[in-house]
């Protein structure tokens, strides 16, 4: 029998992804540390959440791995994800809304199966200023950040495609590259035939964020998918937030980014969200820390204004309700089983397990 989850859009599951390996350099991996210190529990309690806060992954740091210098620190990442899918699978199971501070963009991959655990169909608005669609044999650094969408989509290192069973993680069509403006020669060539639904930086400023993101929802079927959404703060220009690796003069504005989120917080198949790419030790003051708290907590308080996820009602997850684990998966029921709140599942689906 399948479990019925019920939304409560009054709560927020936080969760840390203590990880710099697949970065440039350290730091990362204080970045959950640095925002519990900058208050976001607290700040999240205070705006009307309940907030249950279920700690960090094992720290990985960033290594010079010359040994793979065209896939830096594959073992490490593969640790923090593993460590993260089945925090995320608790989360999800409760009904809260997941917000993972992440020093890694990888960490979307296990958000993304962590979500897919219960939802056979998970669409990925993925707010970065880079594509992130480069390949070990393509990448200028080895840097598995800049090949995270690849592997989403079932390319790159085996040992990342292979942690989803059966790639891809997310089809294609079901990806929106938002706010993006940096792009590699050969990623702009692949981009030309791909089904990838794409809305650069200079299209959603000259749309209108809020309309843009109005736009990029409909377009992955987010009104009818559950969907993740991946926040890299780089997408902020540098102008207003500088404490990430990767910042640039151009991309969008503070308040751009604000009206954008601020749309997809209120969505009721918002299934997780990750926050990525804040760099503590590029913040001595800790200013940066809280401007970013600020922002967080002023988009996901839209939520309890429009009372988002009741819409949803309660939802038929593809989990056995008499496992004695979170982590036991059964196969989906047959449609004319299901609850009819909210399907979730539309055809039995094996149990795809981490490599």
């Amino acid at each position: 029998m399948a479990v019925k989850i019920i939304r409560q859009p009054k709560k927020i599951v936080l969760l840390g992804s203590a990880t710099s390996a697949a970065a440039l350099r350290g730091g990362h991996e204080r970045a959950p540390a640095a925002l519990r210190a900058a208050g976001l529990a607290d700040r999240l309690k205070a705006a009307g959440f309940d907030v249950a806060d279920h700690g960090d992954t094992a720290t990985q740091v960033f290594q010079p791995d010359d040994e793979h210098p065209r896939a830096r620190n594959v073992s490490a990442i593969l640790k923090s994800l593993n460590d993260l899918r089945p925090r995320v699978e608790v989360a999800v199971k409760t009904g809260a809304l997941p917000l993972i501070v992440s020093g890694d963009c990888i960490s979307v991959l296990a958000a993304v199966a962590g979500t897919r655990r219960y939802y056979r169909k998970v669409s990925l608005m993925y707010m970065d200023r880079d594509a992130d669609l480069n390949l070990p044999s393509t990448t200028p650094s080895g840097i598995i950040d800049g090949m995270v969408i690849s592997h989403v989509i079932g390319r790159g290192a085996p040992e990342l495609v292979r942690f989803w069973g059966e790639p891809p993680l997310v089809r294609e069509p079901d990806i929106a590259l938002f706010g993006f403006e940096r792009l590699d020669p050969l990623e702009e060539q692949y981009l030309m035939s791909s089904p990838l639904r794409r809305h650069p930086a200079q299209e959603v400023s000259t749309m209108g964020a809020a309309a843009a993101a109005h736009l990029a929802l409909e377009r992955v079927h987010a009104p009818k998918n559950e969907f993740v959404l991946h926040f890299d703060v780089d997408t902020i220009s540098s102008r207003e937030f500088g404490a990430t690796d990767f910042p640039g003069e151009g991309g969008l504005s503070l308040n751009e980014v604000r009206d954008a989120l601020r749309v997809f917080a209120v969505q009721p198949n918002l299934a997780a969200i990750v926050v990525a790419g804040y760099n503590p030790e590029l913040d001595p003051d800790g200013k940066a820390a809280r401007r970013l708290v600020d922002l967080l907590v002023e988009v996901l308080a839209a939520r309890l204004e429009t009372g988002s996820g009741e819409a949803a009602g309660g939802a038929s997850a593809a989990v056995d309700s008499s496992s004695t684990s979170s982590a036991d998966v059964s196969r989906p029921e047959p449609e004319s089983s299901k609850h009819t709140a909210r399907d979730v599942e539309e055809s039995p689906e094996p149990d795809p397990k981490p490599s």
